[in-house]
């Protein structure tokens, strides 16, 4: 019996609690098979990051090219890139149509500290890559460094969510887990203005949940849920993981995507 193939084109955490290897298991959990192509390799552990060592630009278009040529992939989740040329190389491969759905997270500051994408690529990642994504999902900080402006509270992400969307985005969801009150987030195509209320979980920092998220949303569309459907489920997929998370160092916990 097939499942969808989602890929995940990220960088590698060696804790296990962001990059491939968190897609990894939010694809499986998610009823899909994962592959994933490796943008970086990153020094840290739950604590922090210590540094940055993008591949090399031959190895990323290679893991591409060798599994695309294979594998018939539903949809892709982009997350870390961490360069400009690996924003050209995804951007390659997207123009080719290889991926019927397309999620970007956006990640350009690790929660732990450490610039995760470098500061003269977040234009390229904007005039390059927007447009050929059907989600890009920042948080607040992100949101303001791609929109140019203050996203401090709803409002601000409902107007930071249209400049987005502007700037070539088909879709955008702007997560406000850093929200003071009611942890909402906004979702806008276009057309339609979304808001996705949840109770907050009360739960100590939990390392990778934006990955998590984006994942998530992934694997819905390549099960054929229309766009605010897969953002409505992979919201309760991220409610559940802030009540189920393991502590396997002396920093972040990270969440436990086994658990029931």
């Amino acid at each position: 019996m097939n499942r969808p193939t989602v890929l995940t084109i990220a960088g590698f955490d060696p804790s296990g609690g962001a990059g491939v290897l968190a897609d990894v298991k939010t694809i499986a959990a998610s009823r899909c098979y994962g592959v994933a192509a490796i943008t970086a390799v990153t020094i840290q552990n739950t604590q922090g990051v210590a540094a940055v060592h993008p591949v090399p630009d031959d190895w990323l278009a290679s893991q591409l090219e060798a599994l695309l040529e294979d594998v018939e992939v539903s949809a892709a989740k982009v997350g870390m890139l961490a360069t400009s040329r690996a924003i050209d190389t995804v951007a390659r491969a997207a123009t080719a149509d290889e991926f019927p759905y397309l999620v970007l997270d956006p990640v350009l500051r690790a929660s732990r500290g450490g610039e995760l994408l470098a500061a003269n690529a977040i234009d390229r990642l904007r005039s390059i890559l927007f447009p050929l994504v059907d989600l890009v999902t920042p948080n607040l900080e992100e949101a303001a460094r791609l929109a140019g402006r203050p996203v401090k509270d709803v409002e601000g992400m409902k107007e930071a969510a249209r400049v987005i969307h502007g700037g070539g985005a088909r879709g955008v969801l702007i997560t406000g887990g850093h929200l003071a009150g009611s942890p909402v987030d906004v979702a806008y195509d276009g057309r339609n203005l979304a808001l996705f209320d949840a109770p907050r979980v009360e739960a100590p920092p939990v390392h990778g949940l934006g990955c998590a998220l984006s994942t998530a949303v992934a694997c819905g569309l390549a099960r054929g849920l229309p766009l605010f459907d897969a953002i409505e489920e992979a919201k309760r997929y991220v409610s559940h993981l802030l009540t189920r998370w393991l502590r396997v160092g002396k920093g972040s916990v990270v969440p436990d995507h086994g658990a029931p």
